[in-house]
């Protein structure tokens, strides 16, 4: 019987790269999908190795779009995965059509805030960050984070 909280991979073509595509998602699925796809294709297929710290960051960077999709943009309707020459390709979609937002670390009065962080650090690993509406409505969010 399969668990409820896991998800089955199914693997598709796109274009010369591996392709994994998973729904629902969870930030552990998310960061275990990464790490999985990231050390399957490092080395192989043409695609450069990545050192450990560059996985980090890409692991990172999954599990934190992924926890903002739930958080605040009504759950991950869908997450993608996939090495593109030398980084790693994340895609993650949800039900919002709010853009992430950078608050402020403190509030007006100046006392310190729980969270906010998540999306200044995805945009400071990602060498390139696109945010796109979805026809079916919610947005998808592409991040490619280099792996070297």
């Amino acid at each position: 019987m399969r668990d409820r909280h896991t998800t089955e991979p199914v693997v598709e073509p796109y274009g010369t790269d591996r392709h994994r595509q998973h729904r629902p998602c969870k930030p552990a699925e998310a960061r275990r999908t990464v790490e999985r796809v990231v050390t399957a294709c490092c080395g192989t297929d043409g695609h450069a190795s990545c050192d450990a710290g560059a996985l980090s960051d890409a692991v990172l960077v999954a599990s934190e779009l992924t926890t903002n999709a739930i958080l605040h943009g009504g759950g991950v309707t869908d997450f993608q995965v996939d090495v593109v020459g030398p980084g790693v390709r994340v895609s993650v979609s949800d039900r919002s059509h709010d853009l992430p937002v950078a608050v402020p670390q403190t509030d007006p009065r100046g006392r310190r805030r729980v969270g906010g962080r998540g999306w200044p650090i995805v945009c400071r690993l990602a060498c390139d960050v696109r945010v796109a509406d979805l026809p079916s409505g919610g947005k998808c969010i592409t991040v490619v984070v280099p792996l070297s």
